[in-house]
């Protein structure tokens, strides 16, 4: 037997920042709530830095537009640090509040929250101590 279930229609990013990788779903509800990983957002994320990072989308990118409505957010994250995770979810928020409204698009590109940053750790070269760093080198 089928249980008639309805589904819930939430709209999904990714996000991605030096090797961690957000995936978020946002459904519509009638507060916003954010869990990252099962957890509340003030638990995971330590630093009030951090947490603003991970609502900048909402906060700032909805200031302009009809931005009444609340979003449920739960991601889930994986790989890097604490700021690149906050950075990844940031960016994979803005990715899924574009699929509910195209006119968003403007204002999250002018503040940066579409771009991808390519920043990475450099790999360490043979022969070198660190990625640039060449041992001491003497003449005799």
């Amino acid at each position: 037997m089928e249980k008639n279930k309805t589904k819930e229609e939430y709209f999904e990013g990714i996000g991605r920042r030096k090797t961690s990788t957000a995936r978020v779903r946002i459904t519509p509800a009638t507060k916003t709530t954010l869990t990252v990983n099962g957890k509340d957002a003030k638990e995971y994320f330590h630093t009030e830095d951090e947490r603003r990072l991970v609502l900048d989308p909402i906060v700032k990118g909805l200031a302009d537009s009809k931005g009444t409505l609340k979003w449920s957010v739960e991601v889930h994250v994986t790989g890097g640090g604490a700021h690149s995770q906050s950075e990844a979810v940031r960016q994979g928020l803005a990715r899924a509040l574009l699929l509910t409204d195209i006119e968003l698009r403007t204002p999250m590109k002018a503040l940066g929250f579409l771009k991808r940053d390519p920043r990475a750790k450099e790999r360490r070269k043979f022969g070198l101590k660190k990625a640039r760093k060449a041992p001491q080198w003497s003449k005799r």
